[in-house]
């Protein structure tokens, strides 16, 4: 038997950029729109806090305060909580704003 130490080689984990925690509200849908909560947003996607479900692999509309609407897939969803990626990364001034409406 013997014991080994190691460093694991990715820090951040899978995230591509860094996330920001927020409180933000939102639309799903371009026609009839449902209402979500934005939790956390980085410029690759955000995590939703939603009022009805969403399947993973599904593409959405959501509609950002003073941005609008954005394209993103869900890439995971656990009853009324899903994580979402921006078919197009958000420029990283329309990130800071949105860090921003929060402050």
């Amino acid at each position: 038997m013997f014991a080994a130490e190691f460093e694991p080689a990715d820090a951040n984990g899978r995230r591509r950029s860094m996330r920001a925690p927020v409180s933000l509200d939102a639309h799903i849908g371009k026609g009839v729109r449902t209402l979500c909560k934005v939790v956390d947003i980085s410029i690759h996607g955000a995590r939703l806090q939603t009022y009805s479900a969403l399947a993973k692999g599904s593409l959405i509309w959501l509609t950002l305060p003073g941005v609008g609407s954005v394209v993103a897939e869900v890439k995971w969803a656990d009853d009324y909580a899903a994580g979402c990626q921006f078919q197009q990364p958000l420029e990283i001034d329309v990130f800071e704003g949105l860090v921003q409406l929060n402050r």
